[in-house]
């Protein structure tokens, strides 16, 4: 081996097999990570001359920081400056040397900080103080460190490795459970993945059901009526490890607590299993059932077989639990609900419930004895109890429109005008020869001529009727309010020069003191409704104001809105009609009778499930 000032043999003077020998020796017989990295430390820091102190800092699993898992020599003060290195260390990830000069001088202490870097995880950091030396020293010094830190990465792949291995069986076994979607498959495919992933010769597992465990499926068999003695002996194993609330393992092992095992020990000598682990599955405080696994003969369970047992069974067990509870009778469900609900209700705590409980019970009673004000709600509008229509008296053309719809008007005020044109040159016309046939009616009596005059003057008395029509028609142009109103339909404003047809409505018009509520009743309600019945309406436009109306009419006749069928019901307003105008709408309310609230606030659920429930009676 070639002598070099970064490097020392042993201090006993062994040779450099035997050196290897026990650098072997105590890295293979450690038994945790802290005596592996202290054997370690001490072997690295004695194969470097003139090392001061040495530290490893670990990130572990468990931790989520680093901190030192071993020093050397033990019991040295700690050093700032190695401290500031590996902190270097630890963020750039990157090998980190200080102190090194041109001429190097023992006084003057070397630090070196190398990180331990693991699949791109920084796992941790290895960091040396040395007397100074040369800088062609110091790169060999680091060279070595680095191949002595291969065992540390070894250490964290075999643990990382450990972890994910763990994660990935329950993973499995979730998954397992999540491909089917009845329990009983679900159930029957975990046990069997169980029992191949760790051989075990069976495992069972069972649910609470009536206050007994019950075993639900058994792994490689899907059907387990005719092991009716091997059940029992697995139930009672089950029951007695859900009883402790812990996990029993039978034969137990040196270190582990006293336990009741007497159910486990006769399902061994009549069954002759190697070894049995039974796992409570819980949820909570609650036991839900167990897991037990049952190894060959000559095999038993390690501490990291049960904890990785317990890990998984701790996740399947309310999964499973949800899906047999899914899998049960819809009256099953309902009747341990109520059951569940009334154990709450009469057992210890759960006060609130109970006061809950109670006040509706009370609130209950309280509408099943007391009465109400039963009235029938429906939407209501407005309407003019006398509307009249104002029609084109003629053919024409719009010349003029002075009111629209929501405009009141008075009595004799023009509402619109139609052009008359044509029918003044007819009145001129006819006027004209008026005037000519009294002329010739003046010369015939002067002549006196008396047929002649005769026929004049009734041919003049013709013209004035003519006349007349004429005066009518242009009379008839003007379209005039017949009295006071509210214009409710007609807007001509937009449609000047358009023609009209005789007879056409161009507007509608409603007195302003005669009003009429139309309200839409719906068919359920109909029978309970009278004329003559009270009630209040409420407008939309005037919500604060509560309007008085006496049901005056019911229609016979049904329409049919928004797929429901509705009676037309007529009531007058006998208050507070100078605030309205047609067309507003509420909801009104008649009045019925008294009866119990109870009875008012559920007869339409009541209806409809009972004409639900005729529909499908045979």
């Amino acid at each position: 081996m070639a002598q070099d000032e970064s490097l020392v043999l042993v201090s006993d003077d062994r040779g450099e097999g035997e050196y290897r020998s026990d650098f072997w020796a105590r890295l293979i017989h450690a038994t945790d990570m802290h005596e592996f990295t202290t054997n370690w430390l001490d072997i690295q820091c004695r194969f470097f001359s003139g090392v001061i102190r040495g530290a490893v800092v670990i990130r572990t699993m468990e931790a989520a920081t680093f901190s030192p898992v071993a020093i050397w020599p033990e019991g040295i003060e700690g050093s700032p400056q190695l401290a500031a290195v590996v902190d270097q260390s630890l963020k750039s990830r990157q090998v980190v040397v200080e102190g090194v000069t041109r001429k190097a001088k023992k006084s003057e202490p070397v630090f070196i900080a190398h990180p331990v870097v693991v699949d791109d995880e920084l796992y941790g950091s290895v960091a040396l103080e040395l007397e100074g030396r040369s800088e062609t020293s110091v790169q060999g010094v680091v060279e070595r460190l680095g191949w002595g830190i291969g065992w540390l990465e070894v250490l964290a792949r075999r643990k990382v490795f450990t972890s994910k291995a763990r994660l990935v069986t329950v993973l499995e076994l979730i998954a397992t459970s999540l491909q089917h979607e009845r329990f009983q498959a679900a159930a029957t495919a975990v046990v069997t993945e169980l029992a191949t992933t760790f051989g075990c010769e069976r495992v069972s597992i069972g649910f609470l059901k009536g206050g007994q465990i019950r075993i639900s499926a058994l792994s490689h068999s899907a059907s387990f009526a005719k092991k009716a003695n091997l059940i029992r002996l697995l139930e009672s194993a089950m029951e007695e490890a859900a009883d402790q609330l812990a996990t029993v393992v039978f034969p137990p092992r040196n270190d582990s607590v006293f336990q009741l095992t007497q159910a486990h020990s006769e399902l061994l000598q009549q069954h002759g299993a190697g070894s049995v682990c039974t796992i409570p599955l819980t949820a909570g405080s609650t036991v839900l059932g167990a897991l037990a696994l049952e190894l060959p003969t000559d095999k038993e369970f390690d501490e990291h077989t049960v904890d990785l047992c317990e890990h998984a069974a701790l996740l399947l067990g309310p999964m499973l639990d949800i899906k047999r509870r899914e899998d049960r009778w819809l009256i099953r469900k309902a009747w341990e609900s109520l059951a569940g609900y009334w154990k709450k209700l009469v057992g210890p705590r759960h006060a609130t419930l109970k006061f809950v409980t109670a006040m509706f019970v009370l609130l209950i009673t309280f509408f099943s004895i007391v009465d109400g004000d039963y009235r029938v709600t429906a939407d209501a509008s407005l309407e003019g109890k006398i509307q009249r229509a104002i029609t084109a008296a003629m053919q024409g053309y719009i010349v003029d429109a002075r009111a629209r719809a929501g405009d009141i008007v008075s009595k004799g005020d023009i509402l619109a005008t139609l052009d008359d044109r044509d029918l003044q040159l007819e009145r001129i016309k006819l006027l004209s020869q008026a005037a000519q046939q009294e002329s010739e009616r003046r010369q015939a009596i002067a002549e006196g001529n008396r047929a002649r005059t005769r026929i004049l003057e009734a041919q003049n008395s013709q013209i004035e009727s003519q006349v007349k029509l004429v005066d009518d028609q242009i009379a008839r142009t003007r379209l005039l309010a017949p009295f006071d109103a509210v214009v409710v339909k007609g807007d001509l404003s937009q449609s000047l020069g358009a023609a009209v047809e005789r007879g056409n409505v161009l507007f509608e018009l409603a007195p302003l003191d005669s009003y009429r509520v139309i309200m839409k009743v719906d068919e359920r309600d109909i029978n309970d409704v009278k004329v003559g019945q009270t009630g209040i309406l409420s407008l939309t436009s005037l919500a604060n104001e509560k309007l008085d109306i006496v049901v005056d009419k019911i229609t016979p006749v049904s329409v049919v809105d928004e797929g429901r069928n509705f009676f037309r019901v007529e009531s007058i307003v006998q208050s507070g009609g100078e605030k309205l105008n047609p067309g507003m709408e509420g909801v009104g309310k008649i009045h019925v009778d008294e009866r119990k609230l109870i009875w008012i606030w559920t007869h339409k659920l009541t209806h409809w499930f009972r004409m639900w429930l005729w529909s499908w009676w045979p």
